[in-house]
């Protein structure tokens, strides 16, 4: 992007200079939740690296949803980061980094577990990255929105158990991914209207054309419809996302997970309220009665984790694909 032009600083120094303060502001301006999930939940030797891996993609997003830069600026910055990452892991020093492109330095040269949750988190998210700079004008298929809820959920969870109690045991199930997928069904749906009029759009292209809407038509009585089906399918990966973190082992891991998705609860209830028409605002997330709800619950799930299992096949009962999970 034109507007690319920030302090950089030699690959000598990177590991010295990966100030984790500024990563620690980076996360605190943008998500209060995930900095004092960071500061009180992530294992202390951890605490800098958790939060620069957010504040760095933080970073990203932020240049790819800005409004100025044509897309192929957006696609160059962001395979300037591709080229970074891959570069890292290749034990290569790359030169005239900016101040949050030594984070990612930082965290690749920290990392000596062998296909470690770092990594995980780190290349899903980039092909998460690479997917927004790509996708921004134009209409997504359904396959594409899976792939990218997949890659997204990865991530998310796997980062929390590699920075909380990385050490305890964690169920390798086919439910490992649901509370998350959950969670980005909600965000997408929380973020409909404003993503339209930055040209992201968020409902599948084979629907649109199934039903002679358009994809920022959230009036429409289809469109409300489409979005009657997230919520009911956000709430089954809820469901089966608390089970499968009732069997999680660390017990400030199992709270980190029940916070997560907690806070998105509270929004699926406003958009029911509303007869699913989406809106660009949803205050209840952000008011206090919203927040102490949701510590309740995520206290209430810790201490009382027997929640009915779920697998993939109870959800395929109703009526869900599994490729949708």
């Amino acid at each position: 992007m034109s507007s690319y032009a920030v302090p950089t600083v030699e690959p000598a120094a990177a590991r010295q200079h990966a100030d984790p303060t500024l990563a620690a502001t980076i996360t605190k301006s943008a998500s209060l939740q995930t900095y004092y999930t960071i500061r009180f939940l992530v294992d202390r030797e951890r605490v800098a690296d958790a939060y620069r891996a957010y504040a760095y993609f933080r970073w990203v997003d932020d240049h790819l949803d800005a409004q100025t830069g044509t897309k192929s600026e957006r696609a160059a910055f962001v395979n300037r980061q591709t080229s970074l990452l891959e570069r890292c892991y290749r034990g290569e020093a790359p030169r005239h980094l900016t101040d949050e492109e030594t984070m990612l330095v930082t965290l690749v040269q920290g990392d000596h577990e062998q296909n470690s949750g770092l990594q995980a988190y780190i290349h899903n998210m980039m092909a998460v990255m690479s997917f927004d700079a790509e996708r921004r004008g134009r209409l997504i298929t359904q396959d594409e929105l899976t792939r990218y809820t997949h890659h997204l959920a990865v991530a998310v969870t796997e980062a929390m158990h590699y920075f909380i109690g990385h050490c305890c045991k964690s169920p390798k199930t086919e439910t490992r991914y649901l509370a998350v997928k959950g969670a980005h069904i909600v965000h997408m749906l929380r973020d409909t209207v404003d993503d339209v009029a930055a040209g992201y759009f968020n409902i599948p292209r084979e629907y649109i054309e199934a039903h002679g809407i358009q994809p920022g038509d959230a009036e429409n009585a289809a469109y409300r419809d489409w979005v009657r089906q997230r919520v009911r399918l956000a709430r089954t990966c809820f469901q089966a996302g608390r089970s499968y973190l009732a069997q999680v082992e660390n017990m400030r891991c199992r709270l980190a997970g029940y916070a997560y998705t907690g806070r998105f609860e509270g929004v699926l209830d406003a958009i029911e309220r509303e007869g699913y028409l989406l809106r660009s605002e949803f205050p209840e997330r952000k008011s206090l009665g919203s927040g102490l709800r949701m510590g309740l619950a995520a206290l209430t799930s810790l201490v009382n984790p027997r929640l009915p299992g779920m697998t993939r096949q109870t959800i395929a009962t109703k009526q869900y694909p599994l490729k949708e999970l």
